[in-house]
């Protein structure tokens, strides 16, 4: 999970003065009882930039497209459309919502992983396409070993992106999830019902629960320090903080599992871990000292070192 970045506060849009007069300057941009669809997404993208949403343009797309029940590339053959009462009432909460902070995602109800939607809300971590780096490194490993079945386990699977996805895509996989959460693991069942795959939750501090061996163990957990919490992006504060602290130094809980799940490993497991920038160096050393082998750090799609993968025993 990426999870800060820098803030583009500047509109990206040459909206026109017209457009802007459709504004408020403190509350909400001010519709006309009729407007079209560009209308509507220069004037609300506006305020979003006035208002310190990153991706002003590309979130009320995808609040518009949502609330007409459109794929986000139709609205540029709507740009003239008219849209009255009917359409914007529904939309005028979501846009003040999103305004003062919560996360798109949030307001949506679901996100895309992987080429699949999900549900997401507060109970858990928004999904992050960084995360995706981590299936894509594991399913190259797989790959190359010719791995069909095994038991893989998703430690602190959140709203269960990772177990649901290698499910769906390796489908000889028995797969297992746990996480300290029972809220998270609430949605990580309604997501794998939803989606039609059978995996095994259960509530865990880490592995402590589930009886191995695991040829494959894959972990994006906190690695946020304590101390930095505070300072993330308002949006990313509206996940839980249990998703995010990771200790003083935020390699708290990555260090337990390391030292512990060799317990739950069979001969020759695969250990995946996403983690957070700058933090690929003690993790490698931790995982050296555990005697891991075959380390090797991958980078996300911004050039972080982003997820380690190891081989134990």
């Amino acid at each position: 999970m990426r999870l800060v970045g820098k803030r583009d506060r500047a509109t990206e849009l040459n909206a026109s003065p017209r457009t802007y007069e459709m504004m408020h300057t403190d509350n909400l941009p001010s519709w006309r009882n009729a407007m079209t669809v560009l209308e509507v997404l220069q004037s609300t993208a506006g305020y979003f930039a006035q208002r310190g949403v990153e991706q002003p343009r590309l979130d009320i797309e995808h609040l518009l497209a949502d609330a007409l029940g459109k794929k986000r590339i139709e609205l540029y053959l709507e740009f003239d459309r008219p849209l009255g009462k009917r359409e914007l009432n529904p939309l005028r909460d979501k846009v003040r919502r999103r305004a003062e902070g919560e996360p798109l995602q949030h307001l949506l109800g679901y996100w895309d992983f992987f080429g699949r939607k999900f549900n997401t809300n507060h109970r858990a971590l928004v999904p992050r396409p960084e995360t995706e780096v981590l299936v894509e490194v594991v399913l190259k490993e797989m790959s190359q070993t010719g791995a069909v079945s095994g038991r893989l386990l998703d430690v602190g699977t959140g709203s269960g992106i990772l177990a649901i996805t290698f499910a769906l895509e390796k489908p000889g996989l028995e797969v297992s999830a746990v996480d300290i959460s029972e809220e998270a693991l609430t949605l990580a069942r309604e997501n794998a019902q939803q989606l039609g795959v059978g995996i095994h939750f259960q509530q865990s501090d880490l592995a402590v629960n589930v009886e191995g061996p695991f040829q494959w163990v894959v972990a994006n957990l906190p690695y946020v320090p304590t101390g930095e919490i505070s300072g993330l992006q308002r949006e990313v504060q509206q996940d839980p903080v249990l998703a995010l602290d990771g200790g003083e130094d935020g390699l708290a809980i990555i260090k337990r599992l390391i030292e512990s799940v060799p317990a739950k490993l069979s001969s020759n497991a695969l250990l995946a871990l996403e983690i957070g920038h700058g933090q690929a160096k003690p993790v490698r050393e931790m995982l050296a000292i555990q005697k891991y082998r075959d380390i090797s750090i991958q980078k996300d799609y911004e050039g972080i070192e982003r997820i380690l993968i190891a081989r134990y025993g």
